[in-house]
């Protein structure tokens, strides 16, 4: 069984550690293309004219307050690194909450989980990583946009061994697509509104039932071998999954309803 996680825009950036080695990393085969990324994206943040800056923090998606993570790409070479769990730190990471999990269940999930990544294509929450700021939107001189990019790195190169939970969303799915062994779920909220149920994504709430969910997985030590076998999983830890038709070949789709936020 593989996890597919997105990462945290926010990040908590190690303050010791040896730097970052992309052969070091989960598919060591991606080594050539991660130095690509690294290379251009470290040029990129370490230019300095004010137009140059600009550019830069408008690739990036960033305002110009936040300028310090120009200087924290450039420095990505050399920047202390710390396991992707201990630096991703969004929303999902802190329901998944690794740190306090029994030994057992943080095998089980150090053993499954996956990051995809704009910066690294796709990690192990064990990798050793430095913060960054690079989303998989983004556009870098002389690469181009980098979802295509890892959609050609990525291909063929996910084991194809077992049912794969897809929690990713937006550019993250797109970088890699799995097929009918995945099962990509999506987190709806429903509520009584003048006696009717009314559905909807909740942003925050969609993340936070993303990271309990792979916790309780974890804890209950689930080793489902097919799609169907995953969803019965969710469901005897009482979740309402709905399955939703797709096309032949395509992953299959999924809500998990949640009533209570």
């Amino acid at each position: 069984m593989l996890i597919l996680l997105p990462p945290s825009e926010g990040k908590t950036a190690p303050t010791t550690g040896e730097p970052v080695d992309p052969a070091a990393l989960w598919l060591p085969k991606l080594a050539t293309a991660r130095r690509r990324v690294l290379r251009r994206l470290v040029a990129m943040s370490r230019r300095t004219s004010a137009r140059a800056v600009a550019e830069s923090l408008e690739s990036l998606g960033l305002s110009a307050g936040q300028r310090s993570e120009l200087a924290r790409n450039a420095a990505l070479e050399t920047a202390p690194a710390a396991p992707a769990a201990e630096v991703y730190r969004g929303v999902l990471y802190e329901a998944l909450d690794v740190a306090t999990l029994a030994p057992q269940a943080r095998a089980w999930v150090d053993g499954r989980a996956v990051v995809f990544s704009g910066l690294w294509g796709v990690v192990r929450l064990t990798d050793r990583i430095p913060a960054y700021r690079c989303s998989a939107g983004v556009t870098l001189p002389g690469i181009g946009a980098l979802t295509p990019y890892w959609r050609t790195a990525l291909a063929g190169a996910l084991p194809d061994d077992g049912p794969v939970l897809d929690l990713r969303s937006g550019a993250y799915a797109a970088m890699a697509a799995p097929g009918p062994r995945a099962v990509a779920l999506r987190v709806l909220h429903e509520r009584t509104v003048d006696g009717e149920p009314r559905r909807s994504v909740v942003s925050h709430f969609n993340k936070a039932t993303k990271g309990r969910l792979v916790r309780a997985l974890a804890e209950a030590g689930a080793a489902p071998d097919s799609v169907d076998a995953l969803l019965t999983a969710l469901r005897d830890l009482k979740y309402t999954v709905e399955e939703r038709p797709v096309a032949a070949g395509r992953s299959r789709q999924a809500d998990v309803v949640v009533r209570e936020l």
